[in-house]
């Protein structure tokens, strides 16, 4: 019997973010509407919406997935994490990132959100999405609130939570690193993942970026769809 699959979204990001995967897919799935806006919090929507779950995390998502599964790995079936990291290694690297994020979220909490998104729309990691994509998740990222944003950068930003690459040296749940060929820096960390890992592989999705699943959803739904089945 193949596992259902559970769909943690990005940052910024409704659940039907990943509706135009899931609905290529057999069921039984779900998409993960957070309500929680902290990194305890969302741990523990992960935790409760995906006993028996295949895991399937983008971004901040994928790095939730990744750690709700290290923290209790007999309670899902399998991972999936796209465009996601284990952690920045170099502690001078992360308190940097740690101080960038903190003053991001200072000025997300205080603004207006349409300047937040505009702001968001206009990093170099989705320069290469289409306008049309772009514009496609504009509503999604307009009904955030900046104060939930702010939280959730604290809680569970690149900065601020710890590295886990030495906790994968003994992850034995199937996982699945995925990233967009175009996404230079994670087509790394998903190799090292893959490396790293003992039941974990990679693949690269070409002619991608960091949003894989909204610029391939066919060939990340068809790599889902092989790897829940082996699974079975």
């Amino acid at each position: 019997m193949i596992p259902p699959i559970l769909f943690i979204p990005g940052f910024m990001q409704p659940a039907d973010a990943w509706a135009a995967v899931a609905e290529r897919l057999d069921p039984p799935k779900a998409l993960l509407d957070h309500r929680e806006h902290s990194f305890e919090g969302r741990l523990g929507e992960i935790a409760a919406a995906g006993p028996g779950a295949l895991l399937v995390g983008y971004s901040l998502g994928g790095r939730l997935a990744l750690r709700a599964a290290l923290r209790d790995p007999g309670r899902y079936a399998g991972l999936v994490t796209v465009g996601v990291t284990a952690g920045i290694e170099e502690p001078a690297e992360r308190a940097a990132r740690a101080e960038a994020d903190e003053r991001l979220a200072s000025w997300i909490e205080a603004a207006p959100i349409e300047d937040v998104v505009a702001i968001w729309e206009r990093q170099p990691l989705f320069a290469d999405q289409a306008e049309a994509l772009v514009e496609q998740q504009r509503a999604g990222r307009l009904a955030q609130d900046p104060r939930a944003l702010a939280l959730l950068l604290r809680t569970a930003g690149q900065g601020v939570l710890e590295p886990v690459w030495h906790e994968l040296l003994t992850f034995q749940l199937p996982m699945l690193a995925v990233a967009g060929g175009r996404d230079e820096g994670y087509v790394s960390a998903a190799e090292k993942m893959a490396d790293t890992a003992p039941n974990a592989k990679a693949q690269i999705v070409e002619n991608a970026g960091h949003a894989a699943h909204l610029q391939r959803p066919d060939e990340l739904a068809s790599i889902i769809s092989v790897f829940r089945e082996g699974l079975d």
